[in-house]
This record gives structure tokens, sequence and C-alpha cells, in this order.
């Protein structure tokens, strides 16, 4: 038999032999702000991990207001201070003062903007990065910042970062980040987990029902989405859309149900916590994305984990969370509603992707991406870095 894997227990203890007991995360968002999103999940779901495991651990975030500078979150600490753009350079002075204290190790979440850990610290350390964002960065920035932050992530920060050990959630977004200069010996794909809240159970609705989960914003496409659906009611009659999340485009994709005349069978659900969102997928027949970059599809895979396959934009995010034919079906995006039309109306093909889905959904845990990722780290302090 094959020796066990080591725990993350067993991993922490290693480093802490190796005098790697502080680890500073930085990260651009905290898991409290609005505008957090899988991201900021994946960086709470492995920090809490690594602090259970006993190791100290410090988000080093930006801040909200009315927030505390300063609090706990499930083991670990969180500092929150600068705004979306000054926590970058506020951040970096503070760690170089050590004005949040002494940090043995540190992992940098690279989203969009590199805080450059490589050129101001010499402590062991890895970088995780969820998706390149590539044309995201239209719809995020007007035209010439736009062209700056494609620039910058795409040109002017790789070459910083090829000794660096890099970590993705997908073998997709490995293949981006090859595509614009990493080494290939420095990136590894470590998958995303799925929470065990989500689980099979209930029933599924009495009408066809497709459920989309996500900030309302432009890189997820709500827009297309509903336009599939409009298109695929056309061969399924009774169908019905329910839409989770808030974000900047609510307004604008109510405008656009009542354009169609659709606003009595698509509703906004706003907010949902995880025990009701649970339930959603469970009564769902399918869940559907018409994104346009995701490192991960999380809300697929959670959907999957309910036994609930999904019907999603041929994305490379998307490829990683779902396997096309197998666990679900990818589709350009002008052959979505086609598509939902199509699982919609096969009983036989929507039970067996379900149950795929459900079957692959329990092989991904937070548990092995914290453990993974920490060992990792332990890989490169023993790699790059002497016994401290």
């Amino acid at each position: 038999m094959p020796p066990a894997e080591p725990t993350c227990d067993e991993i922490a203890a290693e480093l802490v032999d190796r005098g790697i007991r502080r680890i500073h995360v930085l990260a651009w968002r905290d898991l409290d702000d609005p505008d957090a999103g899988g991201s900021e999940l994946h960086a709470d779901e492995f920090s809490r991990r690594w602090a259970e495991a006993g190791l100290e651990i410090t988000h080093r975030t930006s801040g909200l207001a009315g927030e505390a500078v300063v609090h706990d979150r499930h083991g670990y600490r969180v500092v929150s201070r600068g705004g979306r753009f000054s926590v970058f350079p506020r951040t970096v002075i503070s760690e170089l003062l050590r004005r949040e204290g002494h940090f043995d190790a540190m992992v940098e979440i690279w989203n969009g903007v590199p805080w450059f850990s490589p050129v101001w610290t010499r402590r062991p350390r890895m970088t995780f990065l969820h998706h390149i964002h590539g044309p995201m960065w239209n719809q995020i920035l007007p035209g010439p910042a736009a062209a700056l932050g494609r620039a910058l992530e795409a040109r002017i920060a790789p070459p910083f970062y090829k000794r660096s050990l890099v970590l993705t959630p997908s073998d997709a977004t490995r293949e981006e980040l090859l595509e614009i200069g990493f080494r290939p010996d420095r990136v590894r794909a470590i998958p995303n987990g799925v929470d065990p809240l989500f689980h099979p159970g209930g029933s599924k609705a009495p009408f066809p029902l497709v459920v989309g989960v996500g900030r309302l914003a432009p890189v997820k496409r709500f827009g297309a989405l509903i336009d599939a659906v409009v298109e695929a009611r056309h061969r399924v009659p009774g169908l019905k859309l329910q839409i989770v999340g808030s974000g900047p485009l609510e307004d604008e994709l109510h405008r656009q149900v009542e354009g169609a005349g659709a606003h009595d069978w698509i509703t906004f659900l706003g907010y949902l916590d995880q025990v009701d969102l649970v339930e959603l997928y469970q009564s769902a027949w399918v869940v559907s994305s018409a994104s346009l970059a995701e490192g991960w599809g999380l809300t697929l895979t959670e959907a999957a984990a309910c036994g609930t396959p999904a019907v999603a934009s041929d994305i490379r995010g998307h490829r990683s969370s779902v396997v096309d034919g197998i666990t679900g079906v990818l589709a350009p995006l002008e052959q979505l509603g086609d598509a939902l039309a199509t699982v919609l109306l096969d009983d036989g093909l929507r039970t067996r992707l379900g149950e795929q889905a459900r079957q692959r959904a329990q092989t991904l845990t937070w548990d092995r991406v914290a453990r993974d990722m920490l060992a990792a780290l332990l890989e490169e302090s023993q790699a790059r870095w002497p016994r401290r």
C-alpha cells in the first residue's frame, strides 16, 4: 500500500520545526467585503485550516467603512487598512516596517494587481493566482487604464515571478500562465474544494428550473444568461430562471427582464444564506453561468455536490469545474440557449450528468486544498531556504 499522505497538522509541525510559524497572507479584499467572491472564500478556507493546525495566520486586506481595522476570524487575524488601490503600497510599506509583526513566510494572492512580493521579501513565499483577467480589464476600468492593467498582468509583472512558486486552482489557468511566460516547473494547479454543506437531497422543482448564482457584475454576463434562457423557453414550456446575488448591474438586469416580458418567470432572489442556497441547488434542474472569465466556477461545483449538473459558457475556468459531456455541458455563448434546452428536455441525460457531477464533487475538498498548499510551502522552504 502507498504511504499515507501527511496531514495538515503534520506538515505544520514540520514547518514550525524549520522556524516557520507566522504566515502573512496578502489579499486584495476581505471576506466581509460586499464584493467578495471565490478568491476571498478560498483564502478563508485554507487560512482557517492552517490556523487549526497551529500556525499563526495574519491576513492583510483593504478596509471597509465602519469595519474594525483589526479583528479575528476562524482562528486567524485580519488587518484591513487602505482603499482599493492604496492597499498595495500601504501593505508593502507596513510589511517592510514590520508594523503587523514579524513573519516567517508569505502567501501572496494576486488578484489582477500583483504585490511584487519577490522584489521586497526574501522570506519563504508562494503566490496564488486564481485567473488571468484578460478581457475583464475592459469591464473593470476605462480604456487606457484597462490597457495598463493588461500590460501589468501579462507583461510587466511575470518576469519578477519567474523563480516564484505560483499556485492556481485549475489546469486551464495554469495554461494561461504558461502562455504569458511563467515557467512550467514553477506553476502548479490545486483544484478548489466544495463545502460539505452542499449535498444531495430535497426534491426537484415541478417545473424546469435554471439557477444562476454570482455577483451581478459585467464579467458574469447575466444579461447573456437571461437572453439564453429566453431563447431556451421557446423549446421548454414552463421554464423558469432564478438568479441569486446582487451587484452594480442589478437595475439594468431588472429592466432587461421587464423589456423581455419575462418578469413573471425570471426572478431575482438577492443574497441567500448557505442553507437556502443548498435547497435551491437541490431543487434546480440545472445550474448555469454565462461568465466571461473564471479561475474556477465555484458555484458550478457547489451545485454539482447537490447532484445538479451545469450548462455553462465554454471558457477556461469552466472547463476545470465542469467536465464537458460528463458532469455538465459547455457551449459557446451563442449556443448556450440551445444547450440549456437540450439538457432540460432530456431527463436521462440530465440525471446521468447530475450523478456524475455529484461523484466528482465528492473528491473536491477544502481539507485537501489546505493540505496541498501547505505542503507546497514546506517544499519551497526545504528547497530554497535553509533551516532557520
